[in-house]
């Protein structure tokens, strides 16, 4: 069990959650609030974990993208969550299946397809360089058992870049 995998297969999910709700009849709303619930509670809960577990120790272990150094890499990565958690706040100031509603969603996938795409490319690399075997799975453990104590869903807040990098270096 690596945690870096474990994160791509994730992303595999989030991405394909966001095509089953495009697939969602437009006219069935109690379908589509369900469906945007669980991947909204899925989206949160993946990324309290990934800033419990994950990003401490790419504090501590990572060295850095070409673009910057770890703490960019990781104040980054904290602001990209505060931004879909932004997203996935404004959907619920809309009905489901409304074109604002839809606006909303589809600013939380626009924002967690940046994200997904820049952590594959930069924090998991950085990672899997600079982590050992060990370290990715005692990390994936932790993570997983994370998630499912907290599958239903967890309050949405976010959290301040550079405090989160403080408490955590």
């Amino acid at each position: 069990m690596d945690i870096t995998e474990i994160i791509l297969e994730q992303h595999h999910q989030q991405r394909r959650m966001f095509a089953l709700l495009d697939e969602m009849p437009r006219g069935d709303n109690d379908a589509l609030g369900a469906m945007w619930d669980r991947l909204a509670a899925f989206l949160e809960v993946h990324a309290e974990g990934e800033e419990k577990y994950f990003y401490p120790q790419v504090l501590k272990l990572g060295k850095g993208n070409p673009d910057g150094g770890v703490h960019d890499e990781v104040e980054d990565a904290v602001s990209d969550h505060n931004e879909i958690r932004d997203a996935v706040r404004k959907t619920q100031d809309h009905q489901v299946g409304t074109d604002e509603w839809w606006t909303a969603v589809w600013e939380a996938r626009k924002a967690n397809d940046d994200h997904m795409a820049e952590e594959e490319r930069e924090d998991l690399l950085d990672f899997r360089h600079h982590a050992d075997l060990q370290v990715r799975h005692d990390i994936a453990v932790q993570f997983l058992t994370y998630e499912a104590t907290h599958a239903a869903g967890i309050p949405i807040r976010d959290k301040d870049p550079e405090e989160y990098i403080a408490a955590n270096s």
